[in-house]
């Protein structure tokens, strides 16, 4: 007599399952299952962790900043290099680079909040060179001073670009080693 093999007869499925449930895996969580049937795969937003914060940059980019306010921002920066025009030093002697960038601060800063807050940034930034260059200047007694007022420049020159370039592409920008006197 040969025995009847008996093979299991598949479960069948409780009834408060639905087709979209019974293909997910296992491991989800009913929160996430029904989070990943409502919205698809390329709509799903990765949770933020420690490793990857979201940037300022990243929060601030739904904002559209005007061509004007850009512009404007961008010459607030640059009027900075009135310190290095030799015919300014006629004009407006020492305080020339923070004249300059302190009066288009304050005639944009109603009209573009954008200019607001570059122009801040520009003023800030410009106190800060002036100050380390009159320490710089104290120090040429010491024979250090002439070293440190060509590094304030090249300082000042290099970051005040790239606050510039940084301004007309519309992406908020601060200057590092500045003392924020305007707040």
């Amino acid at each position: 007599m040969a025995k009847k093999e008996e093979t299991p007869e598949p479960a069948e499925k409780p009834e408060s399952e639905t087709p979209e449930q019974a293909e997910k895996p296992e491991g989800e969580t009913p929160a996430e299952k029904d989070v990943s049937a409502e919205q698809p795969e390329s709509v799903r937003e990765e949770p933020v962790s420690a490793e990857h914060p979201k940037s300022i940059q990243e929060e601030k980019a739904g904002e559209e900043i005007s061509k004007d306010a850009r512009m404007w921002a961008m010459i607030c920066h640059l009027a900075g290099l009135v310190w290095f025009a030799w015919f300014a030093w006629l004009i407006v002697p020492v305080v020339g680079n923070i004249v300059a960038p302190l009066i288009i601060w304050q005639i944009k800063k109603e009209e573009f909040p954008f200019v607001d807050e570059q122009g801040k940034e520009a003023v800030n930034f410009q106190i800060s060179i002036l100050i380390y260059g009159i320490v710089a200047g104290l120090l040429c007694f010491a024979c250090v001073g002439f070293v440190l007022l060509l590094a304030v420049a090249v300082f000042d020159l290099i970051f005040l670009l790239i606050a510039a370039v940084k301004a007309n592409n519309g992406e908020h920008y601060r200057y590092p080693l500045t003392i924020r006197f305007v707040k």
